[in-house]
């Protein structure tokens, strides 16, 4: 063999480039309720509280006057924004195409970021009142679940079901769901009645998954709050419960910043906020992480 082969050595690199692992943009978004607003507030909702009938009891009595209470819910705008810059010179030298992906990690921070407005959401004080200058805390009275030194357990989202039924959230039409952590999910395969059909007619796991039980869809996420205990918040909420509104939807922009040396900048922007539209509506399932 020549001593002289090392010169028709190469380099080679992969022509490939790959996204971090992350949360791939929102994953509560379709599970909420949504419209777009302008202005610097909006209203998501005008609610007429429930009133009783009376009885008839007398002839030629005067009509009663039930005076009918009425309430709204207030949203407010967030603004986030993203932006990277693409170098024509290191473009030459990486040999990959950039943009695209930098553009598909843009949109992906900016849909966690609606995740986040919406995890906050859930259990924050909401904005009320014919202004919203008034505010109405969630109910942790009623509809928290204590943690018990326990994980998430069937009997914990049983009692969750029964909260929301006790308050009349028509399960037939209003879907629920339900966010949880990878430890949460480790909390459900530990549960026989999960992982065994004799507690249910037909499969609860697809691939190892837990997507749904007890009429209860799951959705799996990393970025939910813990309390001041560390246990972690689980909301269990129907999805008339709460509301994401949007300003502007998720817009990503490329194009070329003539003051960096022509380098392609991938800008993008949403401007939403989020609120919870009935306490009744959501449940704080507080659960104990090992």
């Amino acid at each position: 063999m020549s001593f002289d082969v090392e010169t028709a050595r190469i380099q080679e690199y992969k022509n490939n480039l790959d996204i971090a692992l992350q949360q791939r943009g929102s994953k509560l978004r379709a599970a909420v309720t949504t419209d777009t607003y302008r202005g610097k507030a909006g209203k998501a909702v005008d609610r007429i509280e429930p009133t009783a009938a009376q009885r008839v009891t007398a002839r030629h009595a005067d009509t009663p006057l039930m005076s009918t209470p009425h309430s709204a819910r207030w949203i407010y705008p967030v603004d986030y924004d993203w932006a990277d810059l693409v170098d024509s010179f290191d473009q030459l030298r990486v040999g990959i195409e950039l943009t695209g992906a930098y553009t598909t990690n843009a949109a992906y921070a900016l849909g966690r970021a609606l995740d986040d407005e919406i995890i906050a959401a859930f259990f924050a004080t909401a904005k009320t009142g014919e202004n919203g200058a008034s505010t109405t805390a969630f109910d942790t009275a009623n509809n928290q679940i204590a943690a018990a030194a326990e994980g998430l357990t069937m009997a914990k989202l049983k009692a969750a079901k029964k909260i929301l039924m006790a308050n009349e959230v028509d399960l037939d039409f209003d879907p629920i769901y339900c966010a949880i952590t990878a430890e949460q999910h480790e909390d459900l395969l530990n549960q026989i009645e999960v992982t065994s059909l004799d507690f249910t007619n037909r499969p609860v796991l697809t691939d190892g998954k837990v997507t749904r039980f007890l009429g209860i869809d799951f959705i799996h996420t990393e970025r939910l709050d813990v309390d001041g205990s560390a246990a972690r918040r689980v909301p269990v909420w129907a999805k008339s419960g709460m509301h994401l509104g949007l300003w502007d939807d998720v817009v990503v922009d490329v194009g070329p910043r003539r003051d960096k040396r022509n380098a392609m900048q991938v800008y993008a922007r949403v401007t939403a906020g989020a609120t919870r539209l009935d306490e009744k509506r959501v449940v704080d399932v507080l659960c104990a992480e090992s």
